[in-house]
């Protein structure tokens, strides 16, 4: 993207011996004004797209661009170029470029994919496409099964009227609530399990948890789809897809590949070396450089290996990707001053919120733990906000895993299940929505979503305080 290039070269240019020697942003002395930027692009997300959907939709990558000009320019000219060009080059190359590596293999590969022959969307099998995907999410993350099943969904349905609440509930589920068993689901476990925690101890303390979330959601969601389905007129006379003999899969050789993407994650996390690259005060390690560029090879694979016609009979389009590379390099820039005051504690800006979190005693709250780290996942980038409260619960693996394993299970399910609540809680959400979108489905508004979540979601995670977390 060319105004990230211009971005680095603007910090960079002439600046490259005082990089590394810049001291980390202590986010206790900064003022909880650095927050507007990103607030502001919040809201943009939020207003522009009903306010004035024409610009936005020809200009949220400007608009972005805007924001993040808006954070940087006023911290380099307060706290000098070197420290700006230390963060910037850390959200760039330990977070950003890699998150958008990963998202775009899955996106790739799971493109790569047609499901063959016409499924109508009756509500038993939309019910299970739902429940397949959630099983799917922890298997292959909740991108790559959201990439995977969410076009043959809207094909399923494309002859019904009511389409909305189908991607809706597919969000809710495959795009978050199923990828909560495993650190291959979500990258809030993921990064969990590069700080110690054992890979299925996910599995084994919040699974109660998950099948309550899902039980519940698939059921609401048959109730509704069902409604929906038996209306009058509810199935137009004449299906835009036509009907197959069988129904099959093209562009097998891609599941390979996806298996090849899960390996290449999980060998990330699980290979240790001493060999570390420090590039302007950003430390990557061999492992992440290898699954990185291991990554990079399988969308190029991928993309060389489909046939033209899975990729025409998929519609896949760049458009989706584009949005959502556009959108987060914002929030990932803008971010950086967001999470450095979430990591100064009690003694920084949002100090209460850290606070909020301990009862009188000293000891954790889980059911504060949830919903702090749940209503900032919603909102923030979840991965960030669960290192946040991990760490605010004091870090350590082997006692989280223990005594303290009703606090680590309230961090894990409210920094996956509450991606969920916003658009932007959890990447494959916009994706989604992107791809909806594209396919003609007249998707909620970024509150219009919220008013779904609020008056689906947040009832079952008070049954879950109530249950798990009191």
């Amino acid at each position: 993207m060319k105004w990230n290039r211009w971005l680095l070269a603007l910090v960079l240019a002439g600046l490259w011996p005082g990089l590394a020697a810049a001291a980390e942003l202590d986010g206790s002395q900064l003022s909880a004004l650095w927050a507007v930027p990103f607030a502001s692009l919040l809201l943009s997300i939020a207003v522009m797209p009903l306010a004035a959907p024409f610009f936005w939709h020809h200009h949220f990558g400007k608009v972005a661009a805007g924001w993040s000009l808006a954070f940087l320019l006023p911290f380099a000219l307060v706290f000098g170029p070197a420290m700006a060009g230390v963060n910037l080059v850390h959200a760039l190359l330990a977070e950003y470029i890699p998150f958008m590596i990963l998202l775009t293999a899955l996106f790739t590969v799971a493109g790569g994919i047609y499901i063959r022959g016409n499924l109508h969307g009756a509500p038993v099998l939309n019910t299970a496409i739902l429940a397949i995907g959630a099983v799917l999410a922890s298997v292959m993350g909740t991108t790559g099964a959201s990439m995977l099943m969410i076009r043959p969904l809207i094909r399923a349905n494309d002859n019904r009227k009511h389409q909305v609440h189908v991607v809706v509930f597919f969000i809710f589920i495959v795009s978050n609530a199923g990828g909560s068993l495993t650190p291959l689901g979500d990258p809030p476990l993921f990064l969990g399990f590069l700080k110690g925690v054992d890979f299925f101890w996910t599995v084994k303390h919040i699974f109660p948890e998950t099948l309550f979330l899902i039980g519940s959601l698939l059921a609401l969601f048959f109730l509704l789809d069902s409604w929906y389905y038996h209306r009058n007129r509810e199935v137009r006379p004449v299906d835009p897809t036509p009907d197959t003999r069988r129904i099959g899969f093209d562009g097998k050789m891609n599941f390979l590949l996806l298996g090849v993407i899960m390996g290449l994650v999980l060998l990330s996390g699980v290979w240790k070396s001493a060999v570390v690259f420090d590039v302007f005060g950003t430390e990557r390690g061999l492992p992440g450089i290898v699954r990185d560029i291991g990554l990079i090879i399988v969308t190029l694979i991928s993309l060389n290996i489909t046939p033209r016609k899975v990729h025409e009979d998929n519609q896949f389009a760049w458009g989706p990707m584009q949005e959502v590379a556009k959108l987060f390099a914002g929030i990932f820039l803008t971010i950086i001053p967001v999470i450095a005051m979430l990591k100064a504690g009690v003694n920084g800006p949002f100090g209460a919120v850290v606070a909020a979190v301990t009862q009188p005693d000293g000891t954790p709250d889980p059911a504060m733990y949830f919903w702090a780290s749940g209503i900032l996942s919603s909102f923030l980038d979840n991965a960030p906000t669960y290192l946040v409260f991990f760490n605010t619960a004091g870090g350590d693996p082997q006692v989280l895993m223990t005594t303290m394993a009703t606090t680590l299970a309230a961090i894990s399910a409210g920094s996956v299940f509450m991606g969920a609540n916003s658009y932007i809680g959890n990447a494959p959400n916009l994706m989604v929505k992107a791809i909806a979108e594209d396919r003609g489905v007249k998707m909620p508004s970024f509150f219009g979503y919220m008013a779904w979540s609020c008056g689906i979601l947040v009832p079952l995670f008070l049954i879950m305080t109530l249950i798990w977390f009191r």
